[in-house]
């Protein structure tokens, strides 16, 4: 018996704006990262979406294999979302934004992303210490000291007074993801000083966001660290509001 091919009846669809219908935020991250990655989606609001590219990189966190960053971000960039429905697109690495600069990972993330608004992990940190008034940091990180002095270099450009930092002279991104949340603790409370208006712990592998609102606590002032500022400041760029108690004033009042 011969089969008569038969036209489906054309459906008139219905669309709705889709799960992320309050804002889609990207990052990209380094291919060795384990923490940021946790870090957003445990603050995810409701009806925003978290998309994620890597960026090669081996498991030596140096000032050369960061500089090779630059020359990856606007491919990166362009595998989120092609359909250009991305809000924020942001560079998440500390010691990677201030090493190849912030004007020129913006330009390299908006060449994958035109339409969103470009940011980065140290442009986030910036603006979080300016929120909470702080001029006078001190600063603990996980990094070599030849990154440590880059960075200290990069923000008293940008004008604070850095009073002392401190680092763990850890190379690997594999051993920094691994530095326990009470050390940080511990390491971050220690670095306080009378004089200093805020603590900033760097470092988007390191868990200090599970601990950063206990560091607050105990040092009475404002406790800043990479992922906590990178999650407002992404959020606050789509035009996300939502508040979250527990990890700092930054995230609780601002």
């Amino acid at each position: 018996m011969m089969l008569t091919p038969v036209q489906s009846a054309a459906y008139d669809v219905v669309f709705d704006d889709g799960r992320h219908d309050r804002a889609k935020i990207g990052y990209v991250l380094l291919a060795t990262e384990q923490t940021i990655q946790d870090d957003v989606m445990a603050l995810r609001p409701d009806g925003v979406g978290i998309h994620i590219a890597r960026a090669a990189i081996p498991d030596s966190i140096t000032s050369e294999t960061l500089a090779a960053q630059a020359d990856l971000l606007a491919q990166a960039s362009a595998t989120l979302l092609p359909d250009g429905t991305l809000d924020v697109v942001c560079y998440g690495c500390t010691s990677g934004s201030l090493v190849i600069g912030e004007p020129k990972v913006m330009v390299e993330l908006n060449k994958g992303q035109p339409q969103a608004r470009a940011t980065s992990l140290i442009t986030g940190v910036m603006r979080a210490l300016r929120q909470v008034g702080a001029e006078k940091i001190v600063v603990g990180t996980p990094y070599l000291d030849e990154v440590n002095q880059r960075e200290a270099d990069y923000m008293a450009a940008a004008g604070f007074d850095i009073l002392a930092i401190e680092g763990l002279n850890l190379e690997k991104d594999s051993d920094m993801v691994r530095v326990a949340p009470s050390f940080i603790r511990d390491f971050a409370i220690s670095l306080d000083r009378q004089d200093a208006d805020a603590v900033f712990i760097s470092c988007g592998a390191l868990r200090t966001l599970d601990v950063i609102g206990e560091i607050e606590a105990a040092i009475g002032k404002p406790a800043i660290c990479s992922n906590q500022a990178m999650i407002w400041d992404t959020l606050r760029l789509a035009g996300i509001d939502d508040r979250f108690e527990g990890y700092g004033q930054l995230l609780a009042m601002h």
